[in-house]
């Protein structure tokens, strides 16, 4: 796919990986919109970052677990370019719980992870589904995680949540053939503020130096690392139905 001149809506592009990847297809010469639901100021810096690199752009703010928030995104999208020809569904959330406190993962955790990281998936797959079948083509990449193969991370919740990702990307890759292209990529751990939030500077950065040691390639993802895999999922016109992980290497083991 030549994404000069087509429209990207990227869901939670406000910061981290979503933000690197509003800014790469940017780069390319593609319309992007700006999805946010709470961060408004990051949401319009990068909002800025975008223009300054040439591309239109849309600013959109829509919670993804509300339908009527994510068609009324889609409808303006169509209103502002007429068309929506890529997809990122990077929008998520978690909450840390250990995998032993099963007490602690209550059941409105359990409906607010769901509610972003899969229906919300969902809902917008869904609504840029029709505009996409006529137009004749399109793409969706999904954000995923490591945790969604490995069952490690943040929650037992959010694991279930990132497997749940994983396999309607093949569903979607299935059902929307032979028009669109649903792929999916699953980060390690990635140098974003959720992991920054949880630990003072000091603490984080000999964190994020232990988890490098332990990785065969030596070092934590970053944004760019991951968009640059959505990237190619985005312009490979041949592959459907597939999960990247984007860890170093570290789902291997030692």
């Amino acid at each position: 796919m030549d994404i000069s001149g087509k429209t990207a809506i990227v869901t939670g592009s406000a910061v981290g990986v979503g933000r690197a990847v509003a800014l790469d297809l940017a780069k390319r010469g593609a319309n992007v919109v700006v999805n946010y639901s709470r961060s408004e100021a990051e949401a319009r810096q990068t909002l800025a970052e975008v223009e300054a690199l040439g591309a239109k752009a849309l600013l959109a703010r829509a919670d993804v677990s509300q339908d009527d928030q994510v068609r009324d995104m889609v409808n303006e999208t169509l209103g502002r370019f007429g068309a929506v020809d890529i997809l990122v569904n990077n929008a998520g959330i978690t909450y840390f719980v250990n995998f032993d406190d099963l007490e602690g993962l209550t059941e409105e955790i359990w409906d607010r992870i769901y509610a972003v990281n899969v229906k919300g998936l969902f809902f917008c797959s869904r609504a840029v589904i029709p505009p996409m079948k006529r137009q004749g083509e399109g793409c969706i990449v999904n954000i995923s995680s490591v945790s969604g193969v490995r069952a490690v991370g943040s929650s037992i919740a959010y694991c279930a949540s990132k497997a749940a990702v994983i396999n309607m990307t093949v569903s979607f890759a299935r059902t929307f053939a032979p028009e669109v292209r649903v792929n999916c990529v699953a980060p390690g751990f990635v140098d974003t503020r959720w992991h920054q939030a949880r630990r003072d500077a000091a603490e984080y950065e000999a964190f994020k130096a232990a988890v490098g040691r332990m990785t065969p390639l030596g070092r934590i993802s970053t944004p760019e690392d991951v968009s640059r895999v959505v990237l190619d999922f985005i312009e490979a016109e041949q592959v459907t139905g597939q999960t990247l992980l984007v860890d170093g290497g570290i789902a291997l083991g030692r």
